[in-house]
């Protein structure tokens, strides 16, 4: 071995030496050869400092989520991945090895031991898995808008019908409830009680909103809003001591990549808002993998942007980690990239002019390096390497290390059909989201508070109408007397016509009352 060589895996030995628990990713590669002794590891307490995999189509990223999936699982961490094609099942089974695999491992000096995982399926149409919801109100306006492509004037008006469903204790659990609040605030009785308040609703705002609301629904996926609302405290599982990988199968709503994506991140605003902090920890309590990272930010308002930098900022002290899988770090909004400690970059291609834009840009982002020059290592790695920097356990970016990641041990490729639909029945999850429930929400409210208006209202004008025909008739023949002198004056009838004028009075001016109930809400 060249001097060279000796150097630069001491180097890597001393750069991503482990203290503590880690995930082995491979070997560092140095002048086309694989140094098996040169071992690059990342740190278990590390992972909470977010990370990012990105690289061209077809050079392994899959392959690199699935590798650090099923050695976080085997640590005891939860992990969470987007299953874009369908093809991640695989882990719930043990690989099979081949001569690729064998060589690989004899290169990094490793032996192979296939292995398989405890997983869970779940989906947003609830035909590849449990299925996944969220009632109306826990996505809330922003992230809601963001779905249904609103302009900044849609998503004020989306942002004031929220505001008064939770002024007036109305949970919007599903699209019905959206819509019922939308036609009423927007003309009548509605838009008279919100004028002065909450300002007006134009007819035409309303009407787009409810073009694409409608939209959504025609697609087949108004089933993700509604209850029962996805518990994330499922996201936290473990079976033998394994980590459970939760997969969020979209295949089959690959065409909505603006739902799915915003989908994900109010999964990850919720567990933001409901965990405890938790400070530093020797290993996260859950890893959150974003695949198709890009289809978040495309068009992305500014308010948005803004929760989400939020939220990658400061949920790591809540012990989650998050890491964005996309074709290049551009791709991400520099705010949350300046937030990921940890990188694997696989293949850059650079064929047009962006693409040389693209890369020297990404080249800006590694820390320099006495053994490569960055920018031609990103265009000539192989499939299934990587250029690596991370964060040790002080927290100080690593040395640059261009990778031979270690192979899965699981199958890499989807289950059976047979077998993941044995596995969906047989969990308790499936069970448990399979049925939606629909409960005193703000479509009931609303709608009987429509009618308890027009019944008073039509109360009120069938008192009119009585007291006109009483006046009628108790109008004197010439000679006569009254009709009201007759009865008044008899008096055995007397208290019955108080009676009367009394009910008749009380029906006119009396105002009802009637109990709100909060339904299954605790507002």
């Amino acid at each position: 071995m060249s001097d060279k060589k000796i150097l630069f895996t001491e180097k890597i030995k001393a750069s991503y030496a482990p203290t503590g628990a880690s995930i082995y990713l491979g070997a560092g590669i140095l002048d086309g050869e694989v140094l098996g002794d040169a071992e690059v590891n990342l740190p278990l307490r590390m992972m909470n400092r977010h990370g990012l995999i990105a690289g061209a189509t077809g050079t392994g990223k899959t392959r690199t989520l699935q590798l650090l999936a099923e050695q976080l699982s085997d640590a005891g961490v939860p992990v969470f991945m987007l299953d874009v094609k369908g093809d991640l099942s695989g882990l719930y089974q043990a690989g099979t090895s081949n001569p690729k695999i064998e060589e690989r491992a004899t290169q990094l000096k490793k032996t192979f031991t296939p292995s398989g995982f405890p997983i869970e399926l779940y989906s947003l149409t609830g035909k590849a898995g449990a299925q996944m919801r969220a009632t109306v109100t826990e996505f809330g306006p922003v992230l809601l808008a963001k779905i249904l492509e609103l302009n900044d004037t849609q998503t004020g008006v989306l942002a004031v019908i929220f505001k008064y469903a939770d002024d007036n204790k109305m949970p919007i659990v599903d699209l019905n409830d959206l819509k019922k609040l939308l036609s009423y605030l927007a003309e009548g009785d509605g838009a008279a009680e919100i004028k002065s308040s909450y300002g007006s609703i134009s007819t035409a705002t309303s009407s787009t909103i409810l073009r694409k609301i409608v939209a959504i629904e025609q697609q087949g996926l108004g089933g993700m809003f509604g209850e029962t609302s996805y518990d994330i405290e499922d996201l936290f599982s473990r079976v033998d001591g394994k980590g459970v990988i939760s997969l969020l199968n979209i295949a089959d709503v690959q065409s909505q990549p603006v739902l799915f994506s915003t989908f994900l991140l109010s999964l990850l605003a919720e567990i933001y808002q409901t965990m405890p902090e938790a400070g530093d920890l020797d290993k996260p309590k859950l890893v959150f993998f974003f695949d198709e990272a890009h289809l978040l930010f495309n068009d992305a308002p500014k308010a948005f942007l803004e929760q989400v930098n939020t939220i990658i900022r400061l949920i790591r002290s809540k012990g989650i980690g998050v890491f964005f899988c996309t074709q290049s770090p551009m791709d991400i909004p520099e705010t949350v990239l300046a937030q990921l400690g940890n990188r694997v970059q696989h293949a850059l291609r650079a064929f047009t002019p962006n693409d040389v834009d693209a890369l020297k840009k990404t080249v800006n982002t590694y820390p320099k390096s006495d053994f490569y020059e960055i920018d031609k290592v990103l265009t000539s790695l192989g499939t299934g390497q990587a250029l690596v920097t991370v964060l040790n356990e002080k927290g100080i970016p690593t040395e640059v290390a261009a990778t031979m990641l270690t192979p899965p041990r699981a199958l890499m490729g989807p289950m059976a059909n047979i077998d993941c639909e044995k596995l969906m029945q047989a969990s308790p999850l499936f069970t448990k989201y399979q049925k939606t429930i629909d409960p005193i929400s703000a479509f009931e409210m609303l709608t009987d508070k429509i009618n308890q208006k027009l019944a008073e209202e039509n109360e009120v004008k069938a008192a009119q109408e009585e007291q006109k025909r009483i006046e009628q008739e108790s109008k004197p023949k010439p000679g006569e007397k009254s009709l009201v002198e007759k009865v008044m004056g008899a008096t055995i009838t007397r208290q019955i016509g108080k009676e009367i004028v009394r009910g008749l009075f009380g029906m006119l001016t009396g105002k009802k009352t009637r109990s709100k109930s909060g339904g299954l809400f605790g507002f």
